[in-house]
């Protein structure tokens, strides 16, 4: 009798066995799922820097084409300067970037002031501490 007792306490797993192996797997899936998160943001964050660089770039371009800042962001695409206004990642529209107006030309007084620079309008904070919005 003690034979076949031997056999059917070792045949399954506990109860313990069983909380422990699910705690594990929980507090893995867990910590996965925080690396995943940050992986996300820090590639939201090349994507908005990539697209910051590319707007002010074509934003150069025009400046140094048409000896004056555009207008407007569509311009950089109706002249042909961007393909389209490319999306921020955090606010996922294209409506949401914030034109920086150019000061007025004192030697041009008649002329318009344009965008000689955009940011992001987004709310959130970055990775390191500072607002989207500054970048």
């Amino acid at each position: 009798m003690t034979g076949s007792r031997r056999g059917l306490s070792q045949a399954g797993w506990t109860l313990i066995e069983l909380t422990v192996v699910t705690a594990m797997i929980a507090l893995l899936a867990g910590i996965a799922m925080a690396n995943y998160q940050r992986a996300v943001r820090i590639s939201q964050e090349a994507v908005l820097k990539e697209n910051l660089f590319r707007m002010r770039d074509a934003i150069d371009q025009y400046y140094a084409d048409k000896n004056r800042y555009p207008s407007a962001l569509d311009a950089l695409v109706s002249d042909g300067y961007l393909r389209r206004i490319p999306e921020d990642p955090f606010t996922q529209s294209t409506d949401s970037w914030v034109p920086v107006q150019s000061e007025p030309d004192t030697s041009n007084p008649n002329a318009e002031p344009g965008i000689f620079d955009v940011k992001s309008g987004s709310d959130k904070t970055s990775i390191a501490g500072t607002p989207y919005s500054e970048w």
